[in-house]
């Protein structure tokens, strides 16, 4: 059996439903999250923050390999169990520090926790990388690791009017020039009809309202 079809069986929980709450994990509960509180039912919290190490370690780009095969050996861990835990930790841990650090309070936070199942003393240890002396690491990072793509740099624009063309004599339409600069170095310059600039304003501006909602819900469940 695969490591992924292993795995599998520690996430179907159909009965575990929290999908409902509006959490830092958002309206729909990551499966691994949802079975962490079975696997760590027999787990001792001295376990626990080593796995928690491995997790933390292991975002800051250090290779946990080996590590991870001798703390699951130490601890007779099954492979399937270990690395159903590690998913949920990961995604746990991801989820929360896509939030800003201002956003969050320790004591909602490990509330939040406990209603997912998770037990109050490792709730604690959880609020502690998130909340913690670490959190700056972590988003330092964050910020490397998702800094390999360009991104832009500057921009510039300017509006541009066809006074005719070469099937109308008056033709008078207007049209959006724009120049993007990326920090690799490379420049991108391109035509946008009216038409199109005003649709892809509007969507745009659509999906900043989305994302501006959704951080309010989660913020003030945060903070309830």
């Amino acid at each position: 059996m695969s490591a992924v079809g292993a795995t599998a069986a520690y996430l179907n929980h159909p009965g575990d439903s929290h999908h409902d709450r509006v959490s830092f994990l958002g309206a729909q509960l990551p499966p691994e999250v949802a079975a962490m509180p079975r696997l760590l039912g027999d787990l001792d919290r001295g376990t626990f923050r080593k796995l928690l190490k491995l997790v933390v370690s292991s975002q800051q780009g250090e290779d946990c390999r080996e590590a991870v095969q001798r703390l699951g050996a130490g601890a007779h861990l099954p492979e399937e169990q270990l690395g159903a835990l590690l998913a949920g930790m990961h995604t746990l841990l991801q989820q929360a520090l896509r939030l800003p650090l201002a956003s969050l309070k320790a004591d909602a936070f490990q509330d939040q926790l406990q209603e997912l199942g998770i037990p109050q003393d490792l709730a604690v240890d959880l609020a502690s990388v998130v909340i913690g002396s670490q959190r700056p690491v972590l988003d330092s990072m964050a910020r490397q690791q998702g800094a390999w793509l360009p991104h832009v740099t500057d921009l510039h624009w300017r509006v541009d009017v066809a006074i005719s063309t070469s099937t109308l004599a008056r033709s008078l339409q207007p049209s959006v020039l724009m120049q993007l600069k990326l920090s690799d170095g490379s420049a991108h310059r391109f035509e946008v009809p009216i038409a199109k600039f005003q649709e892809v304003r509007y969507s745009v501006a659509l999906v900043l309202k989305e994302i501006a909602n959704l951080e309010k819900r989660c913020q003030r469940k945060l903070q309830d």
